[in-house]
């Protein structure tokens, strides 16, 4: 006879949405369950953003000694041991994991199911195991996974995604890496630091997430000076061969032949949805086969089914996950009564190097809506501390609205991104005018200089007059 639990809130899926959703429900009730088919760990900890940062660091001291005689320093012949990079990445990676699952396991065993769970009916989840999970509410954060096209099926073992790269015990001789988001650019330009053979190919000429011509323009220059980065190829094919693949492809025209020990499919992610047998469910789902749901709510319709996290194929972004997890979690726990959240402010980075940020609305959106805006632009090339530290190169746009002379956004490439990105994150979700991000103080010489540089050009196009003198508290007329 098949076991049956009655729990007032089931989550299916213990990924950093899942986990943040149960802390909330947990709150408030404990009749609560968290389903998780696969091992503990998040994406983030597991295969995504700590570990792909752990090779990005080793990349980046192999990559010093490439610039440093400029400074006047000189280091010897550059070693690269493939077995200590691959070894470090995967320990410091199993400790991230540790944390998330020391603390999943000190939560109450009788609040966790191991195994996959799909749905039989709005309210009843069958978990593979042949238990029944009846539910007032359910929440769904099972997360995704990289999507594999089916250009790839026939390459077998020779292909690999970034899940496969962690678990590598040293660093292969080659790799074509397919796809230059973040992912792609982010693997690729580590793999080719740390002496790997590796051929970027993108498509349609897009870089990262970047939708901003200008932007674009500059991380493709930067990118194709430093390794074979290709943005866009046509009719490429592919052989197996003893060696590895072959792969032709077509740039410009011009046909090229390279054989590649692996190739690495960086081509998106797809949300974890095909097992869940929604419908079995009287929920509305769209074309791509996501349920239909509230952004501010996590809702699905108008029913006591929430969403949260990759697998709502929104920002598959960890601050992402973690809020809507939280939305997910504080509107099941309390329904029927439901909550509406704001929003954070748009934020993303490339750990590329440069690094690419992008903040608030992207130059797309902008030109997609009714708002009339302005942007004004630095290319780093002469900013005073980058050009001390040689990173100095890139170029940062940013955008206002004309009349109010309010700051809508920017893309960059450039130095220390990710930090100027939380600048003007914050700068935006504060509702900040351009000219009031001006009186704000800027140190010297520092990056955030730069910043301060494109502020004026834009405030300068947004005519929104000149900036009273520093540090003046009686400035009106007759002053």
């Amino acid at each position: 006879m098949k076991a049956e639990r009655n729990v007032e809130v089931a989550i299916i899926g213990a990924g950093s949405a899942g986990m943040r959703a149960y802390r909330e429900v947990s709150k408030q009730t404990d009749s609560v369950v968290l389903i998780e088919g696969s091992d503990y760990g998040t994406t983030c900890a597991s295969v995504g953003c700590m570990p792909s940062k752990l090779l990005i660091a080793a990349a980046e001291a192999a990559h010093l000694g490439e610039y440093s005689h400029e400074f006047g320093v000189h280091y010897g012949d550059k070693a690269i041991d493939g077995k200590a990079v691959m070894a470090r990445v995967r320990n410091e990676r199993d400790r991230f994991v540790g944390f998330v699952v020391d603390d999943i396991e000190n939560w109450p065993a009788t609040h966790k199911i191991k195994g996959y769970a799909k749905f039989i009916s709005d309210h009843r989840l069958q978990i593979d195991d042949g238990t029944i999970v009846n539910a007032d509410r359910i929440i769904i954060a099972t997360g995704s996974r990289p999507n594999i096209s089916s250009t790839f099926e026939a390459l077998g073992d020779r292909l690999i995604v970034n899940d496969d790269v962690f678990s590598w015990q040293d660093l292969p001789k080659s790799v074509a890496v397919f796809g230059a988001g973040v992912i792609g650019l982010e693997l690729g330009q580590a793999l080719s630091r740390l002496g790997v053979k590796v051929t970027l190919f993108g498509r349609n000429n897009d870089v990262g997430p970047l939708t901003d011509v200008s932007v674009i323009s500059k991380a493709t220059e930067i990118f194709t000076k430093e390794f074979n980065f290709i943005p866009h190829a046509d009719s490429v094919g592919f052989a197996l061969h003893e060696d590895g693949v072959i792969i032709d492809y077509v740039v410009s025209y011009e046909k090229h032949k390279d054989t590649f020990e692996f190739v690495l499919a960086a081509t998106g992610r797809t949300p974890n949805l095909d097992k869940l047998s929604l419908d079995n469910t009287s929920i509305d789902i769209d074309c791509h086969g996501i349920p239909e749901f509230d952004m501010h709510t996590g809702r699905v319709g108008s029913s006591h089914i929430f969403i949260a996290g990759d697998v709502n194929n929104v920002l598959p972004l960890l601050h992402e996950a973690s809020d809507e997890g939280q939305i997910a979690g504080y509107n099941a726990a309390h329904y029927p009564q439901i909550r509406r959240f704001k929003k954070s402010t748009p934020i993303s980075v490339v750990f590329s190097d440069p690094q690419i940020m992008m903040v608030g609305k992207s130059f797309a959106e902008l030109q997609q809506s009714n708002v009339d805006f302005e942007a004004a632009e630095l290319d780093w090339k002469g900013q005073g501390r980058s050009r001390v530290m040689l990173l100095n190169q890139g170029l940062l746009r940013v955008y206002g609205e004309k009349n109010t002379g309010r700051f809508l956004g920017a893309e960059m490439i450039g130095p220390r991104a990710e930090h100027l990105a939380h600048l003007l994150a914050w700068s935006v979700q504060s509702n900040l005018t351009v000219t009031e991000m001006l009186e704000r103080p800027f140190y010297h010489p520092v990056f955030e200089e730069g910043l301060r540089t494109a502020l004026r050009l834009l405030n300068h196009k947004l005519e929104m007059g000149e900036l009273p003198p520093a540090r003046c508290i009686d400035c009106g007329p007759g002053a």
